[in-house]
């Protein structure tokens, strides 16, 4: 790099660049995040979501991946982008530019133990409290996104266990698009859907006649490709 390449560089301010990550999880019938009771200033004692900075040679997913993993445990999740937050006061202590992004994890598998070192608590939605700085603002954007890309693709399935009953399923989407469904038309949707199969297994953990267990089969969907719920 050149000298005046270098200069054009150097008169111009240089911000804290962070990532922020709304975990979602799914547990009896409700939607859930992953939040931490800071333990640290600024706002410590508040409640915020996992959050930290873009580290050198690292990019901006990177660093989403990294944090996710810290918290949980987990590599191999469902992860997508909502949007890049730049108010000039979003941050009381330095000006930080920060990168949401949204996370969906079974929530029966992430390590127990990452999670109560970081003095995180699974919270569900509806009792979710006031959140520091602009998170509560990402939050709600990252719930309007998964609630197109559930619409549209099948990235709920990343919240199931393998196996799952098709009560299991209808809650689930209820509770990523807070509105009841009718069974049997969920139901006649799901019958069209040749990607989400039967296994032969029976659950019996409600009822003594038990429940069909399904999975879902990405090979499938990817011949097909229609998904609308």
């Amino acid at each position: 790099m050149t000298a005046s390449e270098k200069a054009y560089y150097s008169v111009h301010p240089k911000f804290h660049m962070a990532v922020d990550c709304i975990i979602f999880g799914f547990e009896d019938g409700e939607l859930s995040l992953l939040l931490l009771k800071r333990n640290f200033e600024p706002a410590k004692g508040q409640w915020s979501l996992m959050g930290g900075f873009v580290e050198e040679g690292e990019s901006v997913d990177d660093a989403a991946r990294r944090i996710v993993a810290q918290l949980t445990g987990l590599t191999d999740i469902y992860m997508r982008q909502v949007k890049t937050y730049g108010n000039v006061d979003r941050d009381p202590g330095e000006r930080v530019i920060s990168s949401a992004y949204y996370a969906l994890v079974d929530i029966k598998k992430y390590d127990h133990t990452l999670v109560q070192a970081h003095n995180a608590f699974w919270v569900k939605l509806p009792e979710v409290p006031h959140l520091i700085f602009d998170h509560d603002s990402m939050v709600a954007d990252a719930l309007r996104f998964m609630q197109y890309q559930a619409s549209i693709k099948p990235v709920g399935m990343n919240l199931l266990p393998e196996e799952f009953t098709l009560t299991q399923l209808q809650t689930l989407y209820e509770a990523i698009f807070r509105e009841s469904m009718d069974k049997r038309n969920f139901r006649k949707k799901i019958a069209s859907m040749d990607y989400i199969e039967k296994t032969g297994k029976i659950d019996k953990t409600l009822s003594r006649k038990g429940a069909a267990l399904y999975r879902f089969n990405p090979e499938r969907f990817k011949e097909n490709g229609q998904f609308k719920i």
